[in-house]
């Protein structure tokens, strides 16, 4: 088959008219691809619950005396948490949790050791980012226990001293980011619809090529002028269509039967979908070229991206929490750094300017999944 020349734009068209014939011919498939994401969305949405057992805590400590050191040795020392850094601004603090790199964040005031010697209630304000409902309800929870301690400690100390007893020396304010009311429907869907597209695109293209082996078809498109680009192209089209529908399908669940709220740019979550969706779909037609079988295509894909983009994209398990050896290893999942990238569009409205690391391995992970679908796929034919 010859490989020099432009690509034929008829004969990519001819080709993905011929899939989108399969595709609909095949109604099984085209079961799968729209009713999993629904069936997904519907049982994760309403009957997922999480569990976390470890925290990232940013601290700006405007008191900088013994007394407010003290007060954050309990947290330093306790196993729940871990002090990420200490800050002067809001703005760092904010850019702190954009970033995801701390799930709290605790502000000592100015009057914080003046207070409690002079006997009155200081407030401490605890920030937190609500956009994963579940993590930010227990860490509340762990915080109000430091706390709950540490006003006994200081009751006992008064009692001491001076027998003079005040109620309640200190006061946690917590104040939630993002996810207000703590939903855990609001943390699981954003990340989910990663989740459903790295299934959907890989179980549905890893099959593409290996089934026209199977029939053998495949002989036949080898022996026409069709070039291997074109080939790949003309079977991605149909799929990428599909994908997105399935996208515009979560997106249009997530509103209308969760009321998660969007809280970024739709064009921008629109864009990076693709570009993902792009990586994913190669990703799978690369197995389908490799494989040439369609049992074994299903197989391997659903090993290489369900797993992963459950339990290793951040969906399910804060990658905190992991070894550091698994931790490392997410680096290479896709499914990672579009979850970051669905939650923070959505619950924390963010652009390209907190996102750019995660968009950049998302556009090298489509460059490099469609050479290597066109290069392994011309050493076949050869």
């Amino acid at each position: 088959m010859q490989e020099k020349g432009q690509m034929n734009l008829s004969r990519i068209k001819a080709l993905a008219q011929k899939e989108f014939i399969q595709i609909l011919r095949d109604y099984r498939s085209l079961g799968m691809a729209f009713a999993i994401p629904v069936l997904l969305l519907t049982l994760f949405g309403y009957a997922l619950t999480l569990d976390v057992d470890h925290v990232s805590l940013a601290v700006w400590d405007q008191d900088r005396t013994s007394l407010s050191r003290d007060f954050l040795l309990n947290f330093n020392n306790s196993p729940y948490f871990k002090i990420t850094g200490y800050y002067d601004t809001y703005a760092q603090i904010e850019k702190r949790i954009n970033n995801n790199q701390a799930v709290l964040a605790l502000v000592i005031p100015r009057d914080f050791s003046q207070l409690l010697r002079s006997r009155h209630t200081a407030s401490v304000q605890l920030i937190v980012d609500g956009s994963d409902s579940n993590t930010a309800s227990i860490a509340i929870g762990y915080a109000d226990a430091i706390i709950s301690v540490y006003n006994k400690r200081l009751i006992a100390s008064a009692m001491g001293r001076q027998g003079v007893v005040f109620a309640e020396p200190l006061q946690l304010r917590p104040r939630v980011w993002f996810n207000e009311d703590l939903k855990s429907k609001n943390f699981i869907v954003p990340g989910l619809i990663g989740v459903i597209m790295t299934i959907i695109a890989a179980l549905l293209t890893s099959l593409t090529v290996s089934r026209e082996w199977e029939r053998g078809t495949m002989e036949q498109l080898i022996s026409t002028p069709m070039k291997s680009g074109e080939l790949i192209i003309g079977k991605f089209i149909p799929y990428f269509v599909i994908g997105i529908i399935d996208v515009l399908i979560a997106v249009a669940m997530a509103k209308f039967v969760f009321q998660i709220p969007f809280r970024g740019s739709a064009p921008l979550f629109f864009f990076l979908s693709s570009l993902f969706l792009t990586g994913v779909l190669c990703w799978g037609i690369l197995i389908s070229v490799v494989m040439k079988n369609q049992l074994m295509a299903n197989q391997v894909a659903f090993i290489t991206t369900f797993l992963p983009a459950f339990l290793l994209s951040g969906f399910a398990f804060p990658l905190s929490n992991m070894p550091r050896p698994i931790e490392i290893m997410t680096h290479v999942i896709p499914a990672r750094y579009f979850v970051t990238i669905s939650k923070g569009i959505y619950l924390k409205g963010v652009g390209l300017e907190v996102l750019w690391s995660q968009v950049l391995f998302l556009t090298a992970f489509s460059a490099v999944m469609i050479f290597l679908a066109m290069k392994k796929f011309k050493k076949t034919v050869a």
